[in-house]
Protein backbone atom coordinates (compact mmCIF):
# COMPACT_ATOMS: atom_id res chain seq x y z
CA UNK A 1 0.00 0.00 0.00
CA UNK A 2 2.90 2.32 0.71
CA UNK A 3 4.21 1.69 -2.80
CA UNK A 4 0.75 2.34 -4.28
CA UNK A 5 0.69 5.59 -2.28
CA UNK A 6 4.11 6.58 -3.71
CA UNK A 7 2.95 5.86 -7.29
CA UNK A 8 -0.23 7.94 -6.77
CA UNK A 9 1.76 10.78 -5.23
CA UNK A 10 4.19 10.79 -8.16
CA UNK A 11 1.18 11.56 -10.40
CA UNK A 12 1.82 8.64 -12.77
CA UNK A 13 -1.90 7.74 -12.98
CA UNK A 14 -1.17 4.01 -12.46
CA UNK A 15 -3.95 1.50 -13.15
CA UNK A 16 -4.53 -1.86 -11.46
CA UNK A 17 -2.64 -3.78 -14.18
CA UNK A 18 0.53 -1.67 -14.05
CA UNK A 19 0.47 -1.68 -10.22
CA UNK A 20 -0.03 -5.46 -10.11
CA UNK A 21 2.91 -5.97 -12.48
CA UNK A 22 5.19 -3.67 -10.47
CA UNK A 23 4.21 -5.19 -7.11
CA UNK A 24 4.13 -8.80 -8.41
CA UNK A 25 0.61 -9.39 -7.08
CA UNK A 26 -2.78 -9.98 -8.72
CA UNK A 27 -4.99 -7.11 -9.94
CA UNK A 28 -7.60 -8.37 -7.43
CA UNK A 29 -5.14 -7.65 -4.59
CA UNK A 30 -4.49 -4.15 -5.96
CA UNK A 31 -8.24 -3.42 -6.15
CA UNK A 32 -8.65 -4.65 -2.55
CA UNK A 33 -5.75 -2.48 -1.36
CA UNK A 34 -7.06 0.61 -3.17
CA UNK A 35 -10.49 0.07 -1.58
CA UNK A 36 -8.90 -0.25 1.86
CA UNK A 37 -6.84 2.89 1.32
CA UNK A 38 -9.89 4.85 0.19
CA UNK A 39 -12.54 3.52 2.61
CA UNK A 40 -10.57 2.65 5.74
CA UNK A 41 -7.62 5.05 5.62
CA UNK A 42 -9.71 7.88 4.18
CA UNK A 43 -7.33 8.68 1.30
CA UNK A 44 -8.80 10.77 -1.60
CA UNK A 45 -8.35 8.16 -4.38
CA UNK A 46 -10.32 8.36 -7.63
CA UNK A 47 -10.09 6.79 -11.08
CA UNK A 48 -9.40 9.30 -13.89
CA UNK A 49 -11.50 8.26 -16.92
CA UNK A 50 -9.39 9.99 -19.57
CA UNK A 51 -5.95 9.22 -18.07
CA UNK A 52 -7.09 5.59 -17.43
CA UNK A 53 -5.52 5.47 -14.00
CA UNK A 54 -5.87 6.31 -10.31
CA UNK A 55 -4.84 9.60 -8.68
CA UNK A 56 -5.19 11.64 -5.49
CA UNK A 57 -7.86 14.35 -5.80
CA UNK A 58 -6.29 16.31 -2.93
CA UNK A 59 -2.80 16.67 -1.49
CA UNK A 60 -1.71 13.84 0.81
CA UNK A 61 1.17 14.86 3.07
CA UNK A 62 2.14 11.36 4.20
CA UNK A 63 0.87 7.81 4.39
CA UNK A 64 -1.38 7.42 7.49
CA UNK A 65 0.52 6.18 10.54
CA UNK A 66 0.06 2.69 11.84
CA UNK A 67 -2.77 2.18 14.32
CA UNK A 68 -1.77 -0.27 17.04
CA UNK A 69 -3.24 -1.12 20.44
CA UNK A 70 -1.40 -1.68 23.70
CA UNK A 71 -2.33 -5.38 23.55
CA UNK A 72 -0.88 -5.71 20.04
CA UNK A 73 2.29 -3.96 21.14
CA UNK A 74 2.72 -6.33 24.09
CA UNK A 75 2.11 -9.30 21.76
CA UNK A 76 4.75 -7.92 19.41
CA UNK A 77 7.32 -7.67 22.22
CA UNK A 78 6.54 -11.25 23.29
CA UNK A 79 6.99 -12.43 19.69
CA UNK A 80 10.30 -10.56 19.47
CA UNK A 81 11.47 -12.27 22.67
CA UNK A 82 10.42 -15.65 21.26
CA UNK A 83 12.72 -14.99 18.30
CA UNK A 84 15.73 -14.25 20.51
CA UNK A 85 17.02 -17.76 19.81
CA UNK A 86 17.61 -16.66 16.19
CA UNK A 87 20.02 -13.88 17.05
CA UNK A 88 22.82 -14.08 14.53
CA UNK A 89 20.68 -15.77 11.85
CA UNK A 90 19.68 -13.88 8.73
CA UNK A 91 16.24 -13.28 10.32
CA UNK A 92 17.65 -10.92 12.95
CA UNK A 93 18.27 -7.84 10.75
CA UNK A 94 14.90 -7.80 8.95
CA UNK A 95 13.09 -8.47 12.23
CA UNK A 96 14.78 -5.59 14.05
CA UNK A 97 14.31 -3.29 11.07
CA UNK A 98 10.58 -4.14 10.94
CA UNK A 99 10.24 -3.45 14.66
CA UNK A 100 12.06 -0.13 14.25
CA UNK A 101 9.71 0.90 11.41
CA UNK A 102 6.67 0.01 13.51
CA UNK A 103 8.12 1.96 16.44
CA UNK A 104 8.71 5.04 14.26
CA UNK A 105 5.22 5.02 12.76
CA UNK A 106 3.36 4.58 16.04
CA UNK A 107 0.92 7.36 16.88
CA UNK A 108 2.08 9.59 19.74
CA UNK A 109 -1.08 8.77 21.68
CA UNK A 110 0.12 5.28 22.58
CA UNK A 111 2.74 4.84 25.23
CA UNK A 112 3.19 1.59 27.07
CA UNK A 113 5.77 0.41 29.59
CA UNK A 114 7.29 -2.78 28.25
CA UNK A 115 9.75 -3.26 31.11
CA UNK A 116 7.33 -5.48 32.98
CA UNK A 117 6.78 -7.67 29.93
CA UNK A 118 10.52 -7.92 29.34
CA UNK A 119 11.13 -8.86 32.98
CA UNK A 120 8.30 -11.34 33.43
CA UNK A 121 8.24 -13.28 30.14
CA UNK A 122 11.02 -15.26 28.53
CA UNK A 123 11.50 -18.18 26.16
CA UNK A 124 14.00 -21.01 26.42
CA UNK A 125 14.73 -23.89 24.08
CA UNK A 126 15.99 -27.14 25.56
CA UNK A 127 18.54 -27.85 22.86
CA UNK A 128 19.43 -25.11 20.40
CA UNK A 129 20.14 -26.40 16.86
CA UNK A 130 23.75 -25.76 15.80
CA UNK A 131 23.52 -24.01 12.44
CA UNK A 132 26.17 -23.00 9.95
CA UNK A 133 24.67 -19.56 9.32
CA UNK A 134 26.20 -19.19 5.86
CA UNK A 135 24.65 -22.50 4.67
CA UNK A 136 21.36 -21.72 6.42
CA UNK A 137 21.28 -18.33 4.67
CA UNK A 138 21.84 -20.01 1.28
CA UNK A 139 18.98 -22.47 1.97
CA UNK A 140 16.62 -19.68 3.09
CA UNK A 141 17.40 -17.48 0.06
CA UNK A 142 17.09 -20.36 -2.41
CA UNK A 143 13.74 -21.40 -0.90
CA UNK A 144 12.39 -17.84 -1.15
CA UNK A 145 13.71 -17.35 -4.70
CA UNK A 146 12.84 -20.88 -5.95
CA UNK A 147 16.46 -21.64 -6.84
CA UNK A 148 17.58 -25.20 -7.46
CA UNK A 149 20.44 -26.29 -5.17
CA UNK A 150 23.22 -28.83 -5.17
CA UNK A 151 23.87 -29.88 -1.59
CA UNK A 152 26.33 -32.18 0.19
CA UNK A 153 24.21 -33.98 2.77
CA UNK A 154 25.27 -36.37 5.51
CA UNK A 155 22.55 -38.77 6.65
CA UNK A 156 22.47 -39.77 10.36
CA UNK A 157 24.91 -42.62 10.96
CA UNK A 158 26.78 -42.04 7.67
CA UNK A 159 30.41 -41.00 7.73
CA UNK A 160 30.40 -39.35 4.33
CA UNK A 161 28.18 -36.75 2.73
CA UNK A 162 26.48 -37.46 -0.59
CA UNK A 163 25.65 -34.98 -3.34
CA UNK A 164 21.94 -34.30 -3.86
CA UNK A 165 20.18 -32.11 -6.42
CA UNK A 166 17.13 -30.50 -4.81
CA UNK A 167 14.34 -27.96 -5.35
CA UNK A 168 13.81 -26.35 -1.90
CA UNK A 169 10.03 -25.94 -1.35
CA UNK A 170 9.74 -24.95 2.30
CA UNK A 171 11.90 -24.21 5.34
CA UNK A 172 10.07 -24.87 8.63
CA UNK A 173 10.84 -24.62 12.31
CA UNK A 174 8.96 -27.43 14.04
CA UNK A 175 9.24 -27.71 17.83
CA UNK A 176 12.44 -25.64 17.80
CA UNK A 177 14.15 -27.70 15.06
CA UNK A 178 14.73 -26.55 11.47
CA UNK A 179 13.72 -28.74 8.51
CA UNK A 180 13.98 -28.22 4.76
CA UNK A 181 11.29 -29.87 2.62
CA UNK A 182 12.66 -30.26 -0.90
CA UNK A 183 12.12 -32.22 -4.12
CA UNK A 184 15.00 -34.69 -4.47
CA UNK A 185 15.70 -35.17 -8.20
CA UNK A 186 17.44 -38.56 -7.85
CA UNK A 187 14.69 -40.03 -5.66
CA UNK A 188 11.84 -38.35 -7.59
CA UNK A 189 10.10 -37.49 -4.33
CA UNK A 190 9.86 -34.85 -1.59
CA UNK A 191 12.44 -35.45 1.13
CA UNK A 192 13.03 -33.83 4.54
CA UNK A 193 16.54 -32.48 5.19
CA UNK A 194 18.02 -31.16 8.44
CA UNK A 195 19.99 -27.93 7.69
CA UNK A 196 22.59 -28.80 10.37
CA UNK A 197 23.53 -31.88 8.27
CA UNK A 198 23.98 -29.90 5.05
CA UNK A 199 27.75 -29.52 4.64
CA UNK A 200 27.61 -27.29 1.55
CA UNK A 201 24.93 -25.75 -0.66
CA UNK A 202 25.25 -23.89 -3.93
CA UNK A 203 22.64 -22.71 -6.48
CA UNK A 204 22.88 -24.45 -9.88
CA UNK A 205 21.63 -21.35 -11.71
CA UNK A 206 18.26 -22.98 -12.47
CA UNK A 207 14.93 -21.99 -10.95
CA UNK A 208 11.80 -24.12 -10.49
CA UNK A 209 8.05 -23.47 -10.18
CA UNK A 210 6.78 -24.21 -6.67
CA UNK A 211 3.98 -26.79 -7.09
CA UNK A 212 0.51 -25.70 -5.96
CA UNK A 213 -0.08 -29.21 -4.64
CA UNK A 214 2.62 -28.88 -1.95
CA UNK A 215 1.21 -28.02 1.47
CA UNK A 216 3.18 -28.51 4.67
CA UNK A 217 -0.05 -28.95 6.66
CA UNK A 218 -1.22 -31.71 4.31
CA UNK A 219 2.19 -33.39 4.32
CA UNK A 220 2.47 -33.50 8.12
CA UNK A 221 -1.20 -34.16 8.87
CA UNK A 222 -0.66 -37.86 9.69
CA UNK A 223 2.86 -37.55 11.05
CA UNK A 224 3.76 -37.38 14.75
CA UNK A 225 6.55 -34.90 14.05
CA UNK A 226 8.11 -34.40 10.61
CA UNK A 227 8.44 -38.03 9.53
CA UNK A 228 5.57 -38.89 7.19
CA UNK A 229 5.26 -42.41 5.80
CA UNK A 230 2.98 -44.40 3.55
CA UNK A 231 1.37 -46.49 6.29
CA UNK A 232 -1.93 -46.07 8.13
CA UNK A 233 -1.63 -46.96 11.80
CA UNK A 234 -4.29 -46.90 14.47
CA UNK A 235 -2.14 -46.29 17.58
CA UNK A 236 -3.43 -46.90 21.11
CA UNK A 237 -1.24 -46.06 24.12
CA UNK A 238 -2.18 -46.48 27.79
CA UNK A 239 -0.65 -44.02 30.28
CA UNK A 240 -0.31 -44.57 34.02
CA UNK A 241 -2.09 -42.23 36.49
CA UNK A 242 1.31 -40.62 37.16
CA UNK A 243 1.76 -39.63 33.49
CA UNK A 244 -1.93 -39.01 32.70
CA UNK A 245 -1.99 -35.32 33.73
CA UNK A 246 0.88 -34.48 31.35
CA UNK A 247 -1.03 -36.17 28.52
CA UNK A 248 -4.26 -34.29 29.31
CA UNK A 249 -2.44 -30.94 29.36
CA UNK A 250 -1.36 -30.97 25.70
CA UNK A 251 -2.71 -31.51 22.25
CA UNK A 252 -0.23 -34.06 20.92
CA UNK A 253 -1.79 -34.62 17.49
CA UNK A 254 -4.74 -33.52 15.34
CA UNK A 255 -6.23 -37.02 15.37
CA UNK A 256 -5.97 -37.62 19.11
CA UNK A 257 -8.81 -39.09 21.17
CA UNK A 258 -8.54 -39.43 24.95
CA UNK A 259 -10.37 -41.98 27.09
CA UNK A 260 -10.31 -41.77 30.87
CA UNK A 261 -9.51 -45.00 32.73
CA UNK A 262 -10.94 -46.04 36.10
CA UNK A 263 -7.54 -46.15 37.79
CA UNK A 264 -6.91 -42.45 36.95
CA UNK A 265 -4.84 -43.27 33.88
CA UNK A 266 -5.70 -42.31 30.32
CA UNK A 267 -5.74 -43.97 26.88
CA UNK A 268 -4.55 -41.98 23.88
CA UNK A 269 -5.59 -42.96 20.36
CA UNK A 270 -3.81 -41.55 17.27
CA UNK A 271 -3.97 -42.12 13.49
CA UNK A 272 -0.45 -41.94 12.04
CA UNK A 273 1.35 -42.66 8.75
CA UNK A 274 4.67 -43.59 10.40
CA UNK A 275 5.74 -45.13 13.73
CA UNK A 276 9.34 -43.83 13.81
CA UNK A 277 8.77 -40.76 16.00
CA UNK A 278 5.98 -42.13 18.19
CA UNK A 279 8.28 -45.07 19.15
CA UNK A 280 10.89 -42.63 20.50
CA UNK A 281 8.14 -40.70 22.29
CA UNK A 282 6.74 -43.82 24.01
CA UNK A 283 10.27 -44.77 25.17
CA UNK A 284 10.75 -41.27 26.62
CA UNK A 285 7.97 -42.02 29.16
CA UNK A 286 10.14 -44.75 30.68
CA UNK A 287 7.52 -47.41 31.37
CA UNK A 288 4.65 -45.00 32.18
CA UNK A 289 3.30 -45.63 28.64
CA UNK A 290 2.19 -49.05 27.40
CA UNK A 291 1.48 -49.64 23.69
CA UNK A 292 -1.79 -51.53 23.20
CA UNK A 293 -1.63 -51.42 19.41
CA UNK A 294 -0.40 -51.79 16.72
CA UNK A 295 1.61 -54.95 17.36
CA UNK A 296 4.68 -53.67 15.42
CA UNK A 297 4.94 -50.57 17.64
CA UNK A 298 4.69 -52.68 20.81
CA UNK A 299 7.38 -55.05 19.42
CA UNK A 300 9.69 -52.14 18.50
CA UNK A 301 9.37 -50.61 22.00
CA UNK A 302 10.02 -54.01 23.61
CA UNK A 303 13.13 -54.57 21.43
CA UNK A 304 14.45 -51.09 22.29
CA UNK A 305 13.88 -51.74 26.01
CA UNK A 306 15.86 -55.01 25.73
CA UNK A 307 18.75 -53.15 24.06
CA UNK A 308 18.74 -50.57 26.87
CA UNK A 309 18.93 -53.37 29.48
CA UNK A 310 21.76 -55.14 27.63
CA UNK A 311 23.82 -51.97 27.37
CA UNK A 312 23.18 -51.06 31.03
CA UNK A 313 24.54 -54.49 32.11
CA UNK A 314 27.71 -53.89 30.06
Amino acid sequence: MLRIHQALQAGDFPNATTLARALEVSTKTVHRDLEFMRDRLGLPIEYHPTRFGYHYTAEVASFPSLQITEGELVALVIAEKALEQYRGTQFEKPLLSALRKIQQSLPDTISVSLDEVARTISFRTRAEPILNLEIFDTLARATARRQQLQIAYRKPGSRHAETRLVDPYHLANINGEWYLFAWDHARKDIRTFVPARVQSASPTGKTFPRPDAFSLEKRLRDSFGVHSGQGRYDVLIRFSPRAADYIREKKWHESQQLRELQDGGVELRLRLSSLVEVERWVLSWGGEAIVRRPRELADAVRAAARRILQHQHH
